[in-house]
């Protein structure tokens, strides 16, 4: 498994890449928010050689408009990954089933050259998913072992730690192999 992590505004743009192949950096939230950080950390993820990602913080609402606002600020580059983070916004509401599902969806019409997965906690995937459509696979967040999140679906990601930051892996041999993915959208 190829080791990886997710960074946003909270990180430095100058976070270590020692040991990592992969890196997704937050680029957007809603219809407006950008992260100010972004053109630096995934500049500094593509010195380093990385596979790099961009996520979107998804809200309920305004799909068309949020996945235009994403494509717009994410950086348009074969091989990269984009994902949709679903979960609970601070205000302590969330996309619906349909709403995620159209937002993956509208995302791929709009950069049909990139791979778009889902990104969701464990409790979501088993407790609120009711469709299991993930785009073009998933990215689950679950707190135990790295590689045995603990849940039945295909996953290609599994977020396992946020301490001291959102540490990843990836199911694929190598470094090429999460690029040729990637590159075959």
């Amino acid at each position: 498994m190829l080791r990886g992590i997710d960074v946003s505004a909270y990180q430095s743009s100058s976070y270590s890449t020692d040991g990592i192949s992969f890196v997704f950096v937050k680029a957007t939230e809603g219809r407006t928010y950008t992260n100010p950080k972004l053109a630096a950390q995934t500049k500094h993820a593509r010195d380093a050689g990385l596979v790099v990602g961009f996520y979107h913080f998804l809200w309920p609402g305004n799909l068309t408009a949020q996945a235009e606002h994403f494509v717009s600020k994410a950086p348009e580059r074969a091989g990269d990954i984009l994902a949709v983070d679903w979960e609970t916004t601070d205000e302590g509401t969330h996309a619906s089933n349909a709403e995620k599902d159209r937002f993956i969806r509208k995302v791929k019409e709009l950069r049909p050259n990139n791979r778009v997965v889902l990104y969701t906690n464990r409790n979501y995937w088993l407790n609120i998913d009711t469709t299991s459509y993930d785009g073009d696979g998933l990215w689950i967040a679950d707190y135990v072992t790295a590689g045995k999140p603990r849940i039945k679906a295909k996953w290609l990601f599994h977020q396992y730690t946020d301490d001291p930051l959102d540490k990843n892996v990836a199911d694929f041999s190598s470094r090429a192999a999460l690029r040729e993915w990637a590159e075959d959208a």
